[in-house]
């Protein structure tokens, strides 16, 4: 049932996260994406900070936040 919640919300924040970098969307279905694998970037980025959460609200948190930075990477790449 984890797993299906990690999903979840990894959907959700790679859609909050498009919304929120302005230029750095690239479609509805890469956002998606992007949340996904942004949220175990985020979960990683956090743990080298020893922050960690229980709550959905701490994962949606950690899942936008590693979505952003992804985003924000692919979109460096993209325009080299």
């Amino acid at each position: 049932m984890n797993f299906i919640w990690y999903i979840l919300i990894g959907l959700l924040s790679g859609f909050v996260a498009g919304k929120l970098m302005r230029g750095g969307g690239f479609g509805v279905v890469v956002n998606l994406v992007v949340g996904i694998i942004g949220g175990v970037l985020g979960g990683w980025l956090f743990s080298l900070l020893g922050i960690y959460t229980d709550s959905i609200i701490g994962s949606l948190i950690t899942s936008v936040v590693g979505a952003i930075v992804l985003l924000w990477l692919v979109s460096l790449i993209s325009r080299q």
